[in-house]
């Protein structure tokens, strides 16, 4: 998922905690700001699904609104493939209110944006200089304020993971892994994280986990045939990098891998000089 589709998500999450908070007008202008992320950029199967998802739940919680129904007299229904409509429908409502209530409500979500990512550079610099248990008190401190933020946990656990302190990252993609349960992304990275740990049985388990989603996401096969180079198993990884390519014919590092496969089972398989 890309970094923008990222920001998205986190917005669309944010609409329930500002609506929460009395904050209409950056609620509204936070699902406005996703959806056109949405209609901008290509999206795989399961990503459609997760921000379909995503958008029904955010649009039942604003049209239940009190405040919301006081300034938008109709429903805004919404079914899967139709963006567009409430993308238009998002924008003729902000154009209706007070413009410099819109501008304010704009300026305060890039305010909150920026103090967050000022906290998140912070706590990476501390994890980059090996200071973890500062770093894990400033994001725990974050934490604190964004507790349903399920894209700022992934990240940390990006963080953590990157800096090589797998339980850490673990701890916290876990977290995020809780609050979205069917999300591709998270059980593929825990699955890396449980690879880089060496421990080979429970990565399989959330591989298999995340294909139950994303059946057609041929990175995933790749990583998953990362796991079987680890743990030595050949005609697996064979297997994996075959499926991947099956996907995408031009997928140079899986033909490299099923390549390598092919050299191992065929090593293996000679019987051994007398």
């Amino acid at each position: 998922m890309s970094t923008e589709l990222i920001k998205a998500r986190t917005k669309i999450t944010s609409v329930n905690k500002y609506l929460k908070q009395k904050k209409l007008l950056p609620a509204i202008v936070s699902l406005h700001e996703a959806i056109g992320t949405i209609v901008r950029e290509p999206l795989l199967k399961h990503e459609k699904d997760e921000f379909s998802r995503f958008l029904g739940d955010a649009l039942e919680k604003l049209n239940n609104d009190e405040g919301f129904r006081k300034v938008c007299p109709i429903v805004l229904e919404y079914r899967p493939g139709d963006e567009k409509n409430i993308l238009s429908q998002l924008k003729d409502l902000l154009e209706e209110l007070q413009g410099d209530a819109v501008d304010e409500a704009r300026k305060m979500l890039e305010a909150i944006e920026k103090a967050k990512r000022d906290a998140i550079e912070k706590g990476r610099s501390l994890a980059e200089r090996k200071k973890f248990d500062k770093s894990k008190a400033v994001f725990d401190k974050l934490l604190l304020q964004y507790r349903e933020d399920t894209d700022l946990k992934a990240e940390i656990g990006e963080i953590f993971l990157k800096a090589e302190r797998y339980e850490d990252a673990l701890e916290y993609l876990k977290q995020a892994l809780e609050d979205f349960p069917e999300s591709v992304h998270l059980y593929n990275r825990i699955a890396i994280v449980l690879r880089k740990m060496e421990n080979f049985d429970l990565a399989e388990q959330y591989f298999k986990q995340a294909l139950q989603y994303g059946k057609k996401d041929p990175g995933l096969f790749f990583n998953m045939g990362r796991l079987y180079i680890d743990w030595k198993q050949w005609e697996k990884v064979e297997k994996t990098a075959r499926l991947a390519l099956k996907l995408k014919p031009d997928f140079a590092e899986a033909q490299k891998m099923l390549s390598f496969a092919q050299k191992r089972i065929a090593k293996a398989s000679k019987p051994h000089a007398v």
